[in-house]
């Protein structure tokens, strides 16, 4: 507790916006797992479970487009509970006796989960732009890898959590556990965390939700395709591929999931160590050259898995390589979109980068489920390699110079 109290005050801050992220992570991962293995033990198909998703996606979109103004104006501290409150309510219309979650009941708390999380994210990224004095590069980009990527770790432990609970306790159980704890952390986060925080210093216009930035627009387009890449198969393709193709029962599934996605956040974390940030980052050649490198990987997998060529190894493996991957991809990302935004009023083009980001997630999770159904995991896989190509194309679009 001493060394705590000798923490600036910069410090501190950044360890609750980061203590908030974590908390609502763990939720978030076990939620998605819990409605995805609950719903296909119940009989559903892939495209309905997928369905469950859609408002999830779509408000997250309509969030991050409003959300990023409403930091401005009223304080990221401030979306940040707003955000966590939001999700407490979300869990407990779920703690509902089995026959009242309908299909559109379900859409409808997933909804207010969606609010949630992308209030949550935009607040968490944005607050780092804050606390991080201008001109220190290097130092931003570091704390953005170490948010972005102990926040995926977490929300890999999220969904082993996820199939954990299933096989402990009931669906309905699960929910009451998850909405105390994170209530628990809501409650120490309006206590603790800084007022004003992010808070443009005029008060923005409506109109300026969208960015007129050509390099934010082209970021954003790029995230886009990137998130549509990886949610087309891994939302809902993947674990009931697992589940009815490999025979997995719903520990295997979480814990393979939660490997991946835990072993996503390590290397996101690691990324600044392949960059000589002395020299800055050049965003259209890095982004160019990792999203190549993501795209040969995926249609690999593809073709492996359409020729039927050892399909459990090349699959498990092949998408481990994908992780690593994309995981590079996703915190560059990360840190180019914080150091390109305006720091006065930074969540306004935080927000729209995270809008598109939330647009790629909508597309990929409807067709994770539709595509799934009618043409099977390899096809969402050639998918998927197709968005990738189109955000390395997209990319060239950015800024050649380097930042520093």
């Amino acid at each position: 507790m001493k060394q705590l109290a000798t923490l600036s005050n910069e410090i501190k801050q950044y360890l609750i916006v980061t203590g908030n992220y974590w908390a609502f992570t763990l939720t978030d991962g076990a939620l998605r797992m819990l409605v995805v293995l609950y719903f296909h033990q119940l009989g559903y198909s892939p495209l309905s479970i997928a369905m469950l998703f859609l408002f999830y996606e779509i408000f997250g979109v309509i969030t991050n487009l409003f959300g990023g103004y409403l930091g401005a104006r009223v304080g990221l501290n401030r979306t940040m509970n707003i955000g966590l409150a939001i999700q407490v309510m979300a869990l407990l219309m779920l703690t509902v006796p089995a026959e009242w979650l309908t299909v559109v009941y379900v859409m409808a708390a997933q909804a207010l989960s969606g609010i949630a999380k992308d209030l949550n994210k935009m607040s968490a990224k944005s607050s780092i732009k804050m606390l991080v004095a201008n001109g220190q590069e290097g130092t931003l980009f570091k704390w953005v890898a170490v948010l972005t990527g102990s926040k995926n770790a977490l929300k890999g432990i999220g969904f082993f959590l996820g199939g954990l609970l299933l096989t402990l306790l009931s669906f309905q159980g699960a929910m009451l556990l998850m909405a105390a704890v994170l209530t628990m952390v809501w409650c120490f986060s309006v206590y603790a965390l800084k007022n004003d925080l992010g808070k443009a210093k005029t008060t923005p216009k409506f109109k300026q939700i969208f960015s007129k930035s050509d390099a934010i627009n082209t970021l954003s387009a790029a995230r886009m395709f990137l998130f549509g890449a990886r949610d087309v198969w891994f939302v809902v393709a993947l674990p009931v591929f697992l589940s009815q193709v490999f025979n997995w029962d719903h520990w295997t599934v979480g814990g393979f999931l939660a490997i991946w996605v835990i072993g996503y956040g390590i290397v996101q974390s690691c990324v600044p160590s392949l960059f000589n940030l002395d020299q800055g980052v050049s965003p259209a050649k890095d982004a160019v050259k990792w999203t190549s490198l993501l795209a040969f990987v995926t249609f690999s997998i593809a073709i492996m898995l359409s020729f039927q060529w050892a399909v459990q190894l090349s699959l498990v493996i092949g998408l481990l390589i994908f992780g690593i991957l994309f995981a590079v991809n996703s915190s560059l990302h990360s840190y180019l979109i914080v150091s390109m935004a305006n720091a006065d009023g930074v969540s306004l083009d935080v927000g729209f980068y995270y809008m598109a980001n939330a647009m790629g997630r909508l597309i990929g999770t409807v067709l994770s489920g539709w595509v799934y159904q009618y043409y099977g995991l390899t096809a969402c896989l050639f998918i998927s390699s197709v968005f990738i190509m189109l955000a390395m194309l997209v990319s060239y679009r950015l800024p050649k110079t380097s930042l520093i």
